[in-house]
């Protein structure tokens, strides 16, 4: 099969309609927002279609998705959680704000790696609870040490603190291995914190990395995974996901109130079993092509970018970038922005460690990586 990330060039790109091609000019090249540039997998697009032709435009059926992404993970990961036991919501972080209220309360701690995806805070400060950070290590790794540390302030005045972690890690890329996950479930559960884990790009780990859900772990019995194939199959604008408990966790997930159900849109329930049922061959073709590019987002930054920190991420499409010795401040994206005419991700947004640093995304054709990092050489 065809790499999905040849398919439409820069001008069909920019007949698009969502944020990513319409919050900057036409002369911007958005590698910012985590949106692919690939069509979706024609199983996808037919069952969408057909829906479509038949009317098939009402409420979800919340046993399709689920008895779907069973089948994906018993293939994918060797793992099968149970569908009876997964609860549908709208979208992965509207998920963690659910569970998030049936295990913590107001004021409690949500414990999170840092740098991490900017929603972490901003989802859980409006939810009423308060961040405790805890940074990975200087290789994009857990840190049990900073980990200990902020559980420990976390619960240090009482109440049901959370560790929300993200499995694969954004913005790093890191994919994290059953030792390291096993551990710092069991250091939250020391501490009395309950694990919730944002597992969206765990589709998106090629050969040389192995996923491992946090729920198919045994110290992570009582821990709660949000999935969904919107980021593998790019699907974001068809909002479907899946909360999954370890065995432990079930019937606490089970008092999520019926009306969260509501939220989720039955076409993308549609589109999101369609690709974890029959999208496997366009999922193989995507993992390589982005492999390709991160491996040539390497090249280019050696070749191109003298100074500039990169480190080839296991998992994801995401690329951060460290631009800190490059002398383009704390945020070097309204930098490259203004003087490259590329948009990156604000590197301050995702908390301690983002400063100086930039999120790439390189989930594009190898052309436009190619011209997005020729852009920002020439504004160096």
């Amino acid at each position: 099969m065809d790499n999905p990330l040849l398919g439409p060039g820069l001008e069909r790109l920019r007949e698009r309609r969502s944020v990513k091609w319409r919050l900057y000019g036409p002369d911007v090249l958005p590698l910012w927002v985590a949106e692919m540039d690939v069509v979706p997998a024609e199983p996808v697009r037919r069952a969408v279609h057909e829906a479509l032709e038949s009317g098939d435009t009402g409420y979800p059926w919340p046993e399709d998705y689920a008895e779907a992404l069973a089948s994906f993970a018993g293939e994918r990961w060797g793992w099968h959680p149970d569908p009876g036991d997964m609860q549908i919501v709208p979208d992965v972080m509207l998920g963690v704000v659910e569970v998030l209220k049936l295990l913590t309360g107001d004021g409690d701690a949500v414990v999170v790696n840092t740098p991490v995806y900017p929603p972490f805070f901003q989802f859980v400060e409006h939810l009423g609870r308060r961040v405790v950070e805890a940074p990975l290590g200087d290789t994009g790794r857990i840190d049990l040490e900073s980990l200990e540390r902020a559980l420990t302030e976390a619960t240090r005045d009482g109440g049901h603190a959370a560790y929300l972690l993200c499995n694969p890690q954004n913005p790093t890329g890191t994919v994290h291995t059953p030792e390291e996950l096993t551990a710092a479930i069991e250091l939250a559960e020391q501490h009395g914190a309950r694990v919730v884990a944002d597992e969206i790009h765990a589709p998106l780990v090629p050969h040389g990395a192995t996923f491992t859900p946090v729920a198919s772990l045994p110290a992570g019995a009582r821990a709660v995974a949000l999935m969904s194939a919107s980021k593998a199959f790019n699907l974001a604008g068809l909002k479907a996901a899946l909360a999954v408990p370890g065995p432990e966790a079930a019937a606490e997930l089970a008092r999520i109130p019926e009306e969260v159900s509501h939220g989720a849109s039955h076409v993308g329930v549609i589109a999101h079993r369609a690709a974890y049922l029959h999208g496997g061959a366009w999922l193989d073709a995507l993992l390589a092509g982005l492999d390709e590019n991160r491996r040539l987002l390497a090249d280019l930054v050696a070749e191109q970018l003298p100074g500039v920190g990169y480190r080839v991420p296991e998992g994801t499409f995401l690329a951060w970038l460290d631009f800190s010795a490059v002398g383009l401040g704390d945020d070097p994206s309204a930098v490259l922005r203004e003087r490259a005419k590329v948009a990156l991700h604000p590197g301050p947004g995702f908390g301690t460690g983002g400063k100086g640093h930039a999120r790439l995304n390189f989930g594009t054709s190898p052309d436009i990586l190619r011209e997005a990092v020729s852009r920002i050489a020439a504004a160096l």
